[in-house]
C-alpha cells in the first residue's frame, strides 16, 4: 500500500537517496549551531564547534574517505584555506622584518629545529629516515586557519598577534619549500632521477610567485576602480582568488603558496592599507565552516590507533622546541618573556595545511604517503579542537584580546 502511494506522489527514488547537497546543508546547520553555542555559552573559538562535528563524523566511521581530499571536498579545502592564507599574507610587513632582523632569524630558527626536533623524535621511535623526514615537514607549520580565524573572530590586537601571523606565514613557506624538496629526494630515491628533483621545486616556487605576482596586479588594478570592503565586491575578489588556485591546480603549482604570496606581494608593493571583509562575506564564511568540518573528518580510529603515539611525540617535541626558540630569541626580538609564553601558545596548531601538503604527497607517492598519514592524520587529530583553545589561551595569557592591556615593547611593528 505504501508503495502504491508512493508511485501516486511521484517520489523517485524510494526509499529517498540524500545527495551531497542534502548533507552538506545538515553540516552547515549542524557546525554553524554549535560554534555559535560554544561561542556564546562556553566562550570559545566557533571552529572549535565546526570541528567538533566533524571529529563525530570521524568516529563514527564516516571520515575515512575524506583521508586524502579530492574532487568537490578537495575545492572547498583549497578555497578557504586560500581565503584564509590571502588574509593572512595580506598582514605581513616585510618593511618590520627589515627593521627587527631579530623576528626574522626567530621564526627561521624555529622552523628549522621543530623540525630537526620531529625528525630526530620519530627516527628514536624507529620510524624510517624517509617516513620521519615526511612527518616533519608535514607538521612543521602553523595553521594559519586556525590562527587567522581565532585571531579575526576575536579581535586580538598586539605584538604577539602580528608576530604570531608573520611567524606563521614564513613556516608555512618554509614547509612547502622543505615538502618540495622531500618529493623530489623520493622521486631521487625510487627513480633515480636527478632532472625531476631538481625541476620540480624550482617549477613549483617559480610558478607558483609568478602566478601570484599576476593576481596581485590584477587586485590592486580592480582594488583602484571598486571598493572591494563592499559585501558584494568580495564576491569579486572571491573569484579572483578562486581563478588563481584554479590556474595553480591545471599547472601543478602551490595551491598554499599562491595565495599567501599574493597577499604578502599585496601588502608590500602598495602604500594604502588592506581591510577585507571577514573571510571575504558569507561565500567565504560558509567555505571556512565547510574547511574546518572536513578536516576535523579527516582521520579515523585505527589510524589514530596506528599513529597517535609517535602523533603525541612529535607534537611534544614540536611544542618545545618552538618554545625553547622563541623565548631564547624574544628579548632580542623586542618582547617579554610572557609574551613570549603566549606566542608559543599560538604557534602551536596543525590543521589543514598539513592535510592539504599530506594530499599532495599521496599524489605523488601513494604508497609510500598511506604510511606516514597515521602520524600525520592523528597529530591533526588531537590538534583538531585542542589548537583554537590553546592559541586563545595564548592571546589572553599576552594581553591582547579586548578587555585585557599588555605593555608596548621595543619591537613594535614600524
Amino acid at each position: 500500500m505504501l508503495d502504491d502511494f508512493v508511485a501516486y506522489l511521484q517520489i523517485a527514488p524510494w526509499p529517498p537517496q540524500p545527495d551531497i547537497v542534502f548533507w552538506s546543508a545538515v553540516l552547515l546547520v549542524l557546525g554553524g549551531s554549535l560554534g555559535e553555542l560554544v561561542f556564546r555559552r562556553v566562550g570559545l573559538p566557533r571552529i572549535v564547534g565546526y570541528s567538533a562535528v566533524g571529529m563525530a563524523i570521524a568516529v563514527l566511521g564516516k571520515g575515512a574517505d575524506a583521508h586524502y581530499p579530492s574532487g568537490v571536498i578537495r575545492v572547498i579545502v583549497d578555497v578557504a584555506l586560500g581565503l584564509l592564507l590571502f588574509e593572512l599574507g595580506s598582514r605581513v610587513s616585510l618593511r618590520w622584518l627589515r627593521a627587527n632582523p631579530a623576528l626574522l632569524l626567530t621564526s627561521l630558527a624555529e622552523a628549522l629545529f621543530s623540525f630537526l626536533a620531529v625528525f630526530a623524535s620519530l627516527r628514536w621511535l624507529g620510524l624510517s629516515v624517509n617516513a620521519a623526514l615526511a612527518c616533519a615537514t608535514l607538521t612543521l607549520a602553523t595553521s594559519a586557519a586556525v590562527i587567522g580565524r581565532v585571531s579575526s573572530e576575536l579581535h586580538s590586537a598586539g605584538q604577539v598577534t602580528e608576530r604570531m601571523v608573520i611567524m606563521t606565514a614564513l613556516n608555512t613557506l618554509v614547509a612547502v619549500l622543505l615538502h618540495k624538496l622531500v618529493i623530489a629526494w623520493l622521486h631521487l630515491d625510487t627513480m633515480g632521477d636527478w632532472t625531476l628533483a631538481i625541476t620540480q621545486p624550482l617549477y613549483t616556487f617559480g610558478g607558483s610567485f609568478l602566478v601570484a605576482a599576476l593576481s596581485c596586479g590584477l587586485v590592486a588594478w580592480i582594488a583602484r576602480r571598486l571598493d572591494l570592503r563592499d559585501e558584494n565586491s568580495a564576491l569579486l575578489l572571491l573569484g579572483l582568488i578562486l581563478l588563481a588556485l584554479t590556474t595553480a591546480r591545471m599547472l601543478n603549482l602551490s595551491t598554499l603558496l599562491v595565495p599567501l604570496l599574493a597577499g604578502v606581494l599585496l601588502r608590500n608593493t602598495s602604500q594604502r592599507p588592506w581591510v577585507w571583509p571577514r573571510h571575504f562575506g558569507t561565500a567565504g564564511g560558509v567555505l571556512v565552516l565547510m574547511l574546518f568540518v572536513i578536516v576535523g573528518a579527516c582521520w579515523s580510529l585505527q589510524a589514530l590507533a596506528l599513529g597517535g603515539l609517535a602523533a603525541g611525540v612529535l607534537l611534544l617535541a614540536r611544542t618545545l622546541v618552538k618554545g625553547a626558540v622563541v623565548v631564547a630569541g624574544a628579548h632580542w626580538s623586542g618582547i617579554s618573556l610572557r609574551q613570549s609564553l603566549a606566542l608559543t601558545l599560538a604557534l602551536t596548531p596543525i590543521s589543514g595545511t598539513a592535510l592539504v601538503l599530506l594530499a599532495d604527497l599521496q599524489v605523488s607517492h601513494p604508497l609510500f604517503a598511506n604510511q606516514v598519514a597515521p602520524v600525520v592524520l592523528s597529530a591533526i587529530a588531537i590538534m583538531e579542537l585542542l589548537g583554537p583553545i590553546v592559541v586563545q589561551w595564548g592571546l589572553r595569557l599576552a594581553g591582547e584580546l579586548p578587555g585585557h592591556t599588555v605593555s608596548a615593547s621595543k619591537g613594535a611593528q614600524p
